[in-house]
């Protein structure tokens, strides 16, 4: 099954990411992760800025009592959008050359999970809990990408983009504990990376293909059950909003495309909208 997308916001990010929708603001917000910057916008009235950020900014979320939490190139940061201040939080991997961390997610305990990446190393997988302290949950990851949770909250889906592979592990929703890593979709042959993750209200998981031309849908089971294909090679990745929450926002990124390859893909790095029949879901807050 395939569907068509449109091309919703001509920004040209060059590295558009993390899109996330607020329900009460009814905002998409996203991060331009090597423009060093977040972005916001209202669909009902057509606004649209930009936020200096001042540093590489992987992935961004809300936290309950106000700002945000930021996993950035040095490390996880709290941001305060009125003083346009970052406080650091933690930086583990402040010994890596070239380290930042990328992607991440809220689990529905309130945890904020972000993982690492960096170029001809290693990475991995970090909990910051609720007193800001922060853990390592898991080590060894090529590249660390979407992350998102099961409906019931007892499987925790990660990404690594190098090795092709989205793993489920058992999560302990009490303890955030994480264990039985397993290889849930494995895409060897498939052209481009695993990118993006979110998870729909019927369980299902939506994952970016970084370097593929498309975004695909898995069932519970891992199967694949249809397919969007897009205008850019490289989406990375997608969160539902709206009224209902069931338009389908999507990043995408100019970063790899040469001067002629950027010709050749006008649309690159802008932002695509899916209407579908499907829900998504609010994902939590950071609560600490």
């Amino acid at each position: 099954m395939t569907e068509t997308v449109e091309r919703y916001l001509p920004v040209r990010n060059k590295l558009g990411e993390g899109p996330l929708w607020h329900p009460t603001e009814h905002a998409l917000y996203w991060v331009d992760i090597e423009g060093m910057a977040y972005q916001r916008h209202v669909p009902a009235t057509g606004a649209l800025e930009r936020v200096e950020v001042g540093l590489l900014l992987g992935v961004m979320r809300f936290r309950r009592q106000g700002g945000m939490v930021m996993a950035t190139s040095q490390g996880i940061q709290f941001w305060d959008p009125a003083a346009a201040r970052l406080t650091p939080v933690a930086n583990p991997e402040a010994g890596k050359p070239n380290a930042r961390f990328n992607d991440g997610g809220i689990d529905p305990q309130g945890r904020f999970w972000a993982g690492t990446m960096a170029p001809g190393q290693t990475s991995g997988l970090y909990r910051l809990d609720l007193d800001h302290s922060l853990h390592c949950m898991d080590s060894g990851i090529g590249t660390s990408n979407g992350i998102a949770w099961s409906l019931d909250g007892k499987t925790l889906y990660f990404t690594d983009s190098p090795a092709k592979v989205i793993y489920a592990y058992d999560f302990d929703a009490a303890t955030g504990a994480v264990a039985n890593r397993r290889p849930f979709i494995h895409t060897p042959q498939e052209a481009g990376f695993p990118d993006g993750l979110i998870v729909d209200s019927e369980g299902c998981l939506w994952s970016a293909r970084w370097g593929g031309w498309k975004i695909s849908r898995y069932d519970p089971d891992g199967k694949l059950e249809r397919v969007i294909l897009m205008p850019v090679e490289f989406p990375t990745s997608c969160v539902f909003g709206g009224e209902n929450l069931t338009d389908l926002y999507i990043t995408s990124a100019w970063t790899e495309l040469g001067e002629e390859g950027k010709q050749r893909q006008p649309w690159a790095g802008d932002i695509f909208r899916l209407h579908t029949d499907i829900r998504g879901q609010v994902e939590p807050v950071y609560a600490g």
